[in-house]
C-alpha cells in the first residue's frame, strides 16, 4: 500500500468519524466542529487526487472547499449564539420547533 491509499484510507476514516458525530451528538458546537471535520477529510482526499494526478484542479477546488467551510463557521456560530441565548442550551433537539 502506498502513500496515496494510505492518504486516502486516512481521509475516509476522518470522514466517517466526522458524519458519525453529526448523526450521534447533539451538541451544536460538537456538530460544528465535525462538519469541519468532514471538509477537511473531503481536502485532504481531494489533494491526495491531485497530487497522483499531477493536476491544480484538485488545488483550485481545494480553496473553494477552505471558502465554503469559512463561510459555514462565520454564518453559523452567530446563529447558534443566538439560539443558546434564546433558549439557554446547546440541545439540538431543543430546536426540534424550528423546521418549517
Amino acid at each position: 500500500m502506498d502513500k496515496l491509499q494510505l492518504l486516502l484510507l486516512l481521509a475516509l476514516a476522518l470522514f466517517a468519524i466526522g458524519l458519525l458525530g453529526v448523526v450521534i451528538r447533539r451538541n451544536l458546537l460538537v456538530m460544528l466542529m465535525c462538519m469541519e471535520l468532514m471538509l477537511n477529510a473531503a481536502n485532504l482526499s481531494l489533494v491526495t487526487l491531485a497530487r497522483q494526478t499531477d493536476t491544480s484542479a484538485g488545488a483550485v477546488l481545494v480553496f473553494l472547499v477552505f471558502v465554503v467551510a469559512a463561510a459555514e463557521i462565520a454564518i453559523a456560530i452567530p446563529i447558534v449564539l443566538l439560539l443558546v441565548r434564546r433558549r439557554h442550551t446547546l440541545d439540538a433537539d431543543a430546536y426540534a420547533d424550528l423546521k418549517g
